[in-house]
């Protein structure tokens, strides 16, 4: 055998990967907006379409995105399902296309007369491109996209429905709407309403919305008594931190309350929220409450129960109280508030030993409604008694 015949032939080639997948498709419009049906292989999902993690821009304190993290015990136990074997898997993924994906209308085949109109038969050809590059992006399914990525059979057919939208705002409300009654974290539901318009959400979640935004300003403004001192679900915080729910309920609360010190700046159908005087009351009565307690706001939930969810509602009721005694001066609040708050702040246990009058100890107070009420009353008295003097 000679030289040239010893020569290792190259193994084939493997073709290039498609630059585009092209799918039969249906159209229809639901208001302005294009909505389309095809089904694809599972398998390739991935390929066409990102999954919006949420984070922060760390340099605009931006929001971005809306999917929650990959909950890995659940795609472990969907592609555990599939691997079995032929599997009946008809659940739908719902996609985010982007307006330059291509949807060509099938020409010349007559049907029979049907009972829906406005249908379109076609053909989609969305191109397959890097990750954070592509032109889709899965708003509802994303433990069944990742699954269906890794199993053995993802070559099973799935259902897709996509709605054409660029928008990030839309994104995510068509996530909170569809997720609403799966379970959805309501910490994620908060971060994600001061970011999404309200126009399409329910009235409960566009109450929410304000509470949610207050939060936020609270965490990110230098001058807060709460700057970088809130844990939320898009960025990696300290465990010690406050916690979001806490500081929101709070929020709502004053917002909502019959007696909130924040009522009158909830607008009405006509006015908006009077979002920036709220924030200037919620952050001189708490840098009061700092600067009242600097021992205890220093220490986190766990060694103080002036920043717990506890400590957080109990001083949101004493604000209700106070402003309805000073009002909504102009003016230095901050040292208004420091004075009103001096009257109770012999009567506080926060940190170690027992509420005076009540006996109860310091580390009993709990996030119950019970719990909390205890302790208000006891303040409350001890207030109305420092004003009577």
């Amino acid at each position: 055998m000679n030289a040239i015949a010893k020569k290792r032939v190259p193994a084939k080639a493997r073709p290039p990967r498609a630059s585009a997948l092209v799918m039969n498709a249906l159209l229809f419009k639901q208001g302005n907006a294009k909505v389309f049906s095809f089904v694809m292989p599972g398998a390739q999902l991935t390929q066409i379409a990102d999954l919006s993690r949420i984070k922060r821009d760390e340099k605009k304190d931006k929001l971005q995105g809306f999917q929650r993290a990959e909950i890995q015990k659940h795609v472990r136990e969907i592609t555990e399902y599939l691997d079995r074997g032929p599997a009946l898997f008809p659940n739908a993924v719902i996609l985010a296309l982007s307006p330059e994906v291509p949807f060509t209308r099938k020409r010349g085949t007559k049907t029979a007369k049907l009972n829906v109109s406005g249908v379109e038969a076609g053909t989609l050809s969305i191109p397959v491109r890097a990750e954070g590059e592509k032109v889709a992006w899965v708003v509802d399914g994303q433990q069944r996209s990742l699954a269906l990525g890794r199993s053995k059979n993802g070559s099973i057919l799935v259902p897709v429905v996509a709605f054409e939208s660029s928008s990030i705002e839309t994104h995510r409300q068509q996530f909170i709407l569809v997720n609403r009654a799966k379970g959805l974290s309501q910490r994620l539901v908060n971060e994600l309403l001061p970011e999404t318009d309200d126009a399409l959400l329910p009235r409960d979640l566009v109450a929410s919305r304000v509470p949610s935004e207050l939060c936020n300003l609270l965490n990110v403004t230098s001058k807060s008594p709460f700057f970088h001192r809130i844990s939320r679900i898009s960025e990696k915080t300290d465990k010690n931190a406050i916690i979001d729910s806490a500081v929101i309920r709070m929020i709502r609360d004053r917002v909502n309350g019959t007696s909130g010190a924040l009522l009158h700046l909830k607008g009405n159908g006509r006015d908006p929220a009077n979002v920036r005087e709220m924030y200037r009351l919620l952050a001189a009565y708490w840098s009061a409450v700092a600067a009242t307690f600097p021992e205890a706001w220093a220490l986190p939930p766990d060694k103080s129960r002036l920043t717990s969810a506890a400590g957080i509602s109990v001083m949101g009721v004493m604000m209700d109280r106070i402003c309805a005694r000073v009002g909504y001066r102009q003016g230095d609040l901050d040292q208004l508030f420091r004075k009103e708050l001096s009257s109770i702040a012999r009567q506080c246990a926060w940190t170690s030993g027992r509420w005076p009058e009540i006996g109860m100890e310091w580390n009993a107070l709990e996030s119950t409604s019970k719990s909390v009420a205890r302790v208000v009353q006891h303040l409350g008295a001890t207030y109305v008694r420092a004003g009577a003097a």
